[in-house]
C-alpha cells in the first residue's frame, strides 16, 4: 500500500511481557524484547502492534511505571522502548494498541487467570510508557471503528471477535499508512 519494504517479524500468539508459564508451544513464548535481537540493524521504521495476548492469556503482572521488571507489562514495555531506540536510533518507532475485543472487559483471562485490568488499561499503559520515551501511538483501541459488541462490524472486520478478516486487515492498514505518512 506504501511502497514500503517490509519485514515482518511479529509472531501470533506472543506476548510484550517475559512470562512464568511455559505455553504448549514454545514459539508463543518469545516474548517482544527478545525478538529485538533478530531484527535487521538497518530500518526507517519500527511498527509495533502487541499488547492483547497480554492481556488475553499472559501471566505477568502490570506493575508500576517504576517498574523495570520484564516480567510486569510496564517493565516490559520499558525494556523494549529502551531496546528499540538503542538499536534504530535514526528510525521512527512507533507503536499500535490493541483493537477492541469480544472478551475486553472480563475478570478472568483465557489461562484462568484473575486479570488486574481491562484491555483499555493495558493500552493506557503502552500510550504513557511509549510517551514517556516520545514515540508515537497509533491508537486503533478508540480509533480503529471496530467494535466486536457491534454485529455488522463483528461479522465484517472481526468474526471471531478478536482476530481481524482481511477486511478488518485492509481497514488497519488503511489507518496505520495514514498514522505513518503523518509522522
Amino acid at each position: 500500500m506504501s511502497g514500503a519494504i517490509v519485514k515482518n517479524y511479529g509472531i501470533g500468539g506472543t506476548r510484550i511481557a517475559k512470562q512464568t508459564r511455559k505455553s504448549d508451544n514454545p514459539r508463543w513464548d518469545m516474548d517482544f524484547i527478545s525478538r529485538v535481537d533478530e531484527m535487521e540493524k538497518e530500518a526507517d521504521a519500527i511498527v509495533v502492534f502487541g499488547g492483547t495476548n497480554d492481556f488475553g492469556h499472559g501471566d505477568a503482572a502490570i506493575g508500576d511505571f517504576d517498574s523495570r521488571d520484564e516480567h510486569t507489562f510496564y517493565g516490559a514495555m520499558h525494556s523494549l522502548c529502551i531496546k528499540l531506540l538503542n538499536k534504530y536510533p535514526d528510525a521512527e518507532v512507533v507503536f499500535v494498541t490493541p483493537l477492541h475485543r469480544a472478551s475486553e472487559n472480563g475478570e478472568i483471562n483465557e489461562i484462568g487467570l484473575k486479570r488486574e485490568a481491562p484491555l483499555s488499561g493495558y493500552v493506557d499503559i503502552i500510550k504513557e510508557v511509549a510517551g514517556h520515551y516520545g514515540l508515537p501511538v497509533c491508537d486503533l483501541f478508540n480509533e480503529s471503528g471496530m467494535q466486536p459488541e457491534v454485529g455488522i462490524i463483528r461479522e465484517k472486520y472481526m468474526p471471531d471477535g478478536l482476530h481481524p478478516s482481511d477486511a478488518g486487515s485492509e481497514k488497519i492498514a488503511k489507518r496505520l499508512c495514514g498514522f505513518l505518512t503523518r509522522l
